[in-house]
């Protein structure tokens, strides 16, 4: 399954994470956990994460330091506070640090779906699913790329590939995360299927005015504006 969500769960419980993960999983997130703050500020720092799961109390670093150095570092993503923790004090802590909503365990996990997705609504993840960058436009629903009088119905993998490169504009994506992102663990491929998608994709672009793939030698990809 191929998701345009990546969800960071950040906790230290084994069976909890265990199961938020197949939670997760089984509504089409692509889930990463990591049982601390500075295991998940790693992920953070080498993966695009569109939203961030966070048990509050954990070894080394706690959900509040997370969440305060990560809107200090200038990371936007939404970010839900998961903790046993439920006094108004607590509370308040969380939201001052900088989380965007916050849950008292026992969590529903239905509940805690509701609340990801509404997290996503308002970070104009989901809603808006044309990603418009200046007369580009990627449809996320037709599977399509236009800009100018020109428009190309993209194979499902082309697709995804170009829209996770486009939408962090800059962003060096490395050569495993764009094939652990995009094909996943059923990859079968070498790292010529990779070249063939970005050959195809920049042979759609040739006469786009806005964006441009670029070619980070050693490292990977990315995208960047003309």
């Amino acid at each position: 399954m191929i998701t345009l969500f990546s969800v960071l769960i950040v906790e230290d419980d084994k069976e909890l994470s265990e199961l938020y993960c197949t939670v997760l999983s089984d509504n089409g997130y692509k889930v990463y956990t990591a049982q601390n703050g500075e295991i998940a500020l790693k992920i953070i720092h080498e993966s695009y994460i569109d939203l961030m799961i966070c048990d509050v109390m954990m070894p080394k670093m706690d959900g509040y330091e997370l969440t305060k150095q990560l809107r200090k570092s200038g990371y936007i993503l939404p970010i839900l506070m998961i903790t046993a923790k439920g006094q108004l004090m607590d509370k308040k802590q969380g939201f001052m640090v900088g989380t965007d909503d916050y849950m008292v365990k026992p969590v529903n996990v239905n509940e805690m779906l509701w609340r990801i997705e509404a997290l996503l609504r308002r970070s104009q993840l989901v809603n808006q699913r044309i990603l418009q960058i200046g007369d580009t436009s990627l449809d996320c629903d037709a599977l399509s790329l236009s800009f100018k009088d020109k428009y190309f119905s993209l194979p499902q993998k082309e697709f995804f590939l170009l829209y996770k490169l486009a939408s962090s504009i800059g962003r060096i994506f490395t050569r495993v995360q764009i094939i652990d992102e995009i094909w996943g663990l059923d990859f079968e491929g070498d790292g010529h299927t990779l070249d063939v998608h970005i050959a195809r994709l920049r042979e759609k672009l040739r006469d786009n005015d806005d964006l441009e793939i670029v070619t980070v030698r050693g490292l990977g990809y990315k995208v960047v504006n003309k």
